[in-house]
């Protein structure tokens, strides 16, 4: 009983009355799979890069979300621009989103840094098997229609980078879209999928030459920061918290990456902006190895530091990659992000 309502309670998170949450996929190991949030990295590692990530969320939990990411890009012969594609697929509930996406990045030089412009375009499929769901009330007419759709959407974004530093902005996906009917049968029940906006900054600190660099990184997710000014006036006093990570990491001789995280959120109610809320979500720890042939393995775990660690072990993650300009000892132009 304890499973089926907490699958449920996280559906509804999602899905709810008058909220919405984070609806984009989390990784811990964000900062190997950055395509996904913001098409300007695509072509910044200045050769060919693919990664694989997957990720189960609440384990022991029946419903949880599970998710996998596959990204690829590149620069091509004209040295300015950079591609990418990238695929996700993300399970929660009853519910499953899958959607490819392509980038393409036009990268100006600013003496040691690129300025990246990206732009995405791509085509998602939602499906929620409402008839699934486990609920008290039969007929309670918010669950009694499975929806299917197909959503066409576009991003874009800025990513500034160098040799030791970066930072970035972007919306991946401009277009919203209604995932269901407003207010079935009369009870004020909204689904839609909103916009979410993305801010990445790392840096990448010798401690040793290149033996041992110290690089951390951070990354804020905010989803409805415009909804005042949305024509529909359900949503214009909601907003999901804003979600942070801050990631502490050290390279060894550019091979062996451990590092730790902290994942949390902080919340300003519109209707009550003089009464900030925080939270703390997960501690984070990971490890990432680079063989010499240039492939990257890689896994990360994350323990709850709310009530659901009462009821889960936490989530997990596995990565696999492959760097295409990996040479017998080192990248000829090493990369940190």
């Amino acid at each position: 009983m304890m499973k089926k309502t907490l699958t449920l309670f996280t559906f509804m998170l999602l899905l709810g009355k008058t909220v919405f949450a984070q609806q984009d996929p989390m990784f811990t190991k964000y900062m190997f799979n950055s395509l996904i949030y913001n098409p300007g990295y695509a072509g910044s590692k200045e050769y060919l890069s693919v990664g694989l990530i997957h990720r189960s969320q609440w384990v022991e939990i029946e419903g949880a979300p599970t998710t996998q990411s596959l990204t690829a890009h590149t620069p091509l012969r004209n040295e300015r621009v950079g591609v990418g594609f990238s695929v996700v697929n993300d399970i929660i509930g009853p519910s499953r989103t899958t959607g490819a996406s392509l980038s393409y990045a036009y990268r100006i030089p600013m003496g040691k840094y690129k300025l990246s412009v990206g732009l995405q375009g791509g085509v998602h499929n939602y499906n929620a098997n409402y008839k699934d769901v486990v609920i008290d009330d039969p007929n309670d007419q918010v669950f009694q229609d499975n929806v299917n759709f197909v959503l066409p959407n576009f991003g874009m974004g800025l990513f500034f980078y160098g040799k030791n530093f970066y930072a970035g902005v972007s919306s991946p996906k401009l277009v919203e879209y209604a995932l269901g009917k407003d207010d079935p049968g009369g009870t004020d029940v909204y689904a839609r999928y909103v916009r979410h906006f993305y801010f990445m900054t790392g840096a990448a600190i010798p401690v040793k030459g290149d033996a041992i660099i110290f690089k951390p990184s951070f990354i804020w997710r905010n989803v409805g920061a415009d909804k005042r000014l949305s024509k529909l006036t359900p949503f214009k006093n909601i907003a999901a918290p804003n979600e942070f990570s801050l990631d502490l990491s050290l390279l060894f001789h550019q091979t062996l990456w451990v590092g730790a995280s902290l994942n949390s959120a902080f919340s300003t109610n519109l209707l009550e902006p003089s009464n900030p809320r925080s939270s703390y979500g997960s501690s984070n720890f990971w490890v990432s190895y680079v063989l010499k042939s240039g492939m990257r393995i890689g896994m990360a775990y994350d323990y709850q530091l709310t009530k659901l660690n009462r009821v889960t072990s936490g989530a997990f993650e596995l990565m696999l990659g492959y760097e295409f300009d990996f040479r017998e000892n080192k990248v000829v132009t090493p990369r940190y992000f």
